[in-house]
């Protein structure tokens, strides 16, 4: 931006036009181009534990117990990276960039994967895999919220980040085929399964080439004319298949045109101004990835340790826990619009941590059998979906337009480091102790982080049902 534009003062009507908007097929076009991240996302997690039984036979790559964990925590410390360093990239220089440059790093690095050779390369391969996977998270979820209209933003949200489970659910499948089907070689399955996913993931790079930058952040940077032409193009192509479209609502918005957002003002509006919504945020992330963590991804080892199912039949058990969580956010997202985010959240934060309390009750007395507690954990789940999907749908909403993707990379990567990493160092300690109860209390500490995190958002959660995204957090660079 050349030095005359900084400091300038515009005026915009950008995102009330935005808002305004009629869903229609442009718009999903978008989420599925953007939205199948969570897909790749879900298929990635569930492929790499499902498929650690064959990691470790000697003639794929042999790795021990230890190394496939090693595994595991390099792909979660790449996420975590990926989310910091790609998230103020995202704020910096754009969404279109970086959710380029996040899906082909995952996908690279996921073909890289395919052809490890030792658990060295294994390990690093799966780092930037975890990379690329970090990016996504932020770039996509602020993407996709400046590009969708407000009234039905939640419902969107909700049911884009589903679509991790339905990722988890081919995952599962396909585990079963190379577990159980014998359809392939233990040398060469796990790596057509990886390389597979790769594949899917450049198909997908080819989808987002058609993806505009977000107006809302080409207005920041003072490019009126390159923002308007992109709304111009959004507006024709709604109004060939809905008509004439409603006038904008609302006054224009005045900004101060910068290049970029200084890292003091970025710490200001972060842990001063929006102290309250930095602590919401927490809340929510933190009881939603530890909940998750401490049930779904130590359930193996459960049903091991305490009923003696063993890992070949593990795929079978995890697939109700997705199909629940995918039906979950996709019939309870509309509610998230109509009824609000605040009642919606601190329901489904607050049911699904009294039903995970009420089960630890059984689970301890010996009285679930494995079909039962399949059965507990996936209505747990059901509803619990909606809650982790609002968690990253309220970062994204509560923060302003400068700082929304860091502010989700933030938070996720808070999120991912007590719930990613605590949690199963915790329950592997619980579970090797061979005690139902032992396990059971600490089920009961992600129950009470999840109706902690119930009571946070009932409150000082933030209504933003409806409302554009510059009425729920004003930009930083606004002007009264």
């Amino acid at each position: 931006m050349s030095d005359e534009n900084q400091n300038n003062v515009i005026e915009t009507d950008i995102p009330a036009r935005l808002d305004r908007l009629p869903w229609s097929s442009w718009h999903l076009k978008i989420v599925t181009a953007l939205g199948a991240s969570w897909l790749l996302d879900g298929l990635q997690v569930t492929l790499a534990g499902s498929l650690a039984g064959i990691l470790e036979n000697k003639q794929a790559l042999g790795l021990s117990d230890a190394q496939v964990s090693a595994g595991g925590s390099t792909y979660l410390a790449g996420a975590v990276v990926g989310a910091l360093g790609f998230g103020y990239l995202t704020d910096r220089i754009g969404r279109r960039k970086l959710f380029l440059l996040t899906l082909l790093v995952y996908s690279s690095a996921t073909l890289l994967t395919a052809i490890s050779w030792n658990f060295f390369s294994f390990a690093i391969f799966r780092f930037i895999t975890g990379l690329g996977i970090g990016g996504e998270y932020a770039a996509i979820n602020s993407a996709v919220d400046e590009l969708i209209p407000g009234s039905v933003r939640g419902t969107v949200d909700l049911a884009v980040n589903a679509t991790f489970w339905m990722g988890a659910t081919v995952g599962t499948l396909a585990s079963l085929a190379l577990l159980d089907g014998g359809f392939l070689p233990p040398n060469i399955g796990w790596r057509v399964a990886f390389g597979s996913a790769a594949i899917l993931a450049l198909g997908v790079l080819f989808l987002r080439l058609s993806v505009p930058e977000s107006p809302r952040w080409l207005m920041l940077r003072g490019r009126e004319d390159q923002a308007g032409k992109v709304v111009d193009a959004i507006e024709k192509d709604v109004q060939k298949k809905k008509g004439d479209l409603p006038p904008p609502q609302g006054n224009k918005l005045k900004l101060t045109v910068r290049d970029h957002t200084p890292l003091h003002d970025i710490y200001r509006s972060m842990w001063i101004d929006n102290r309250k919504r930095s602590l919401l945020a927490m809340a929510l992330m933190v009881g939603q990835a530890f909940f998750y963590n401490s049930v779904f991804f130590t359930y193996g080892l459960v049903l091991d340790k305490f009923f003696h199912v063993g890992a070949r039949k593990l795929p079978i058990h995890l697939l109700p826990f997705a199909l629940g969580n995918f039906f979950g956010p996709v019939i309870f997202g509309k509610l998230f619009d109509s009824i609000g985010r605040k009642p919606m959240i601190t329901a489904t934060f607050g049911v699904s941590g009294i039903l995970l309390g009420i089960t630890v009750i059984p689970f301890i007395a010996g009285l679930l059998d494995p079909f039962w507690l399949d059965a507990c954990f996936t209505v747990i789940f059901f509803i619990a979906s909606s809650a982790a999907s609002a968690a990253y749908l309220t970062v994204s909403e509560i923060f302003p337009l400068e700082i929304r993707a860091l502010a989700i990379a933030v938070f996720y990567a808070i999120g991912t480091l007590i719930g990613g990493v605590a949690a199963p160092i915790l329950f592997g300690v619980l579970i090797a102790s061979g005690s139902r109860t032992n396990v059971g209390l600490g089920y009961l500490a992600a129950a009470v982080l999840m109706t902690g995190a119930a009571l946070c958002e009932w409150r000082i959660g933030v209504e933003a049902a409806g409302k554009p995204l510059e009425s729920v957090s004003q930009p930083i660079q606004s002007r009264a």
